[in-house]
């Protein structure tokens, strides 16, 4: 279902703009414009990418997205037109969280730039945390202890790749692993290079292009209690000796 010809009405509301007004500056016919806002007809693609511009708003956000339940005023704005929602604080004045639970973040690639699947996840607040945009995403499998299954890592938007540091952790949306939680081991041109804490797994790198989002480790909530063995030494000894074998077994799969 496109949005285009709602969005493209309250746009030109909101700038207080009459249907005339618009056309003449797009440079086509009142009579045409009104057929797009009424939905009668879609606009060619030279057309549309005018609107996208006259508006200064992306395409994709245009046609995908109820802009009429989101405050521009109020919205943040990512690099490619994409909104992420604004900054939500309580009666107290402090942010609150989004969170996302193991149950929906299967869908969250689908859903992450959704206002509706956003404004359906629960929330909390954290006092302590300084301003900014955060989310509480689940927890899943070994690779970075001491989290485990069930924890939630609460991580603070990036808006801008130039606050990556090396040798942080943070949480990647990425196109092929959806969400993962990972160190970064290195910033390349095209890439970045991220390691699991957990050393049987090795470091891979992630394209750019494949990367929708990423949320720098704010804090982390354990749903389980630590016991005495998930910091004993042998473990760590046992961790390293499976890491051994896989790298043998790999070199045997490679000569073979």
């Amino acid at each position: 279902m496109s949005f285009l010809s709602d969005n493209i009405r309250y746009l030109r509301i909101q700038l207080d703009n009459s249907q005339q007004k618009t056309a003449d500056d797009l440079s086509i016919t009142r009579g045409r414009y009104a057929k797009y806002e009424d939905g009668a007809s879609e606009p060619p693609l030279e057309i549309l990418i005018k609107i996208s511009r006259y508006f200064n708003v992306s395409i994709d956000l245009l046609v995908s997205v109820d802009l009429r339940k989101i405050s521009l005023k109020e919205i943040l704005t990512l690099a490619d037109n994409r909104i992420l929602l604004p900054i939500q604080v309580n009666h107290l004045g402090e942010t609150t969280i989004e969170i996302v639970p193991l149950k929906a973040s299967m869908g969250y690639l689908n859903g992450y730039s959704d206002p509706e699947y956003i404004e359906n996840l629960d929330t909390m607040s954290l006092p302590f945390l300084s301003i900014g945009k955060y989310r509480a995403f689940p927890a899943i499998g070994d690779s970075m202890p001491p989290h485990k299954d069930g924890s939630y890592i609460i991580g603070r938007y990036i808006e801008d790749t130039r606050e990556l540091k090396a040798n942080k952790s943070y949480i990647f949306i990425t196109r092929n692993e959806g969400i993962t939680y990972k160190r970064l081991s290195k910033i390349l041109e095209e890439s970045i290079i991220v390691k699991a804490d957990n050393p049987i797994y090795e470091a891979y790198s992630i394209v750019h292009s494949d990367i929708f989002e990423i949320w720098e480790y704010a804090c982390s909530i354990a749903t389980k209690e630590f016991t005495q063995d998930d910091f004993q030494l042998d473990n760590q000894i046992i961790i390293n000796m499976f890491k051994e074998l896989k790298d043998r077994i790999s070199e045997l799969h490679q000569q073979q």
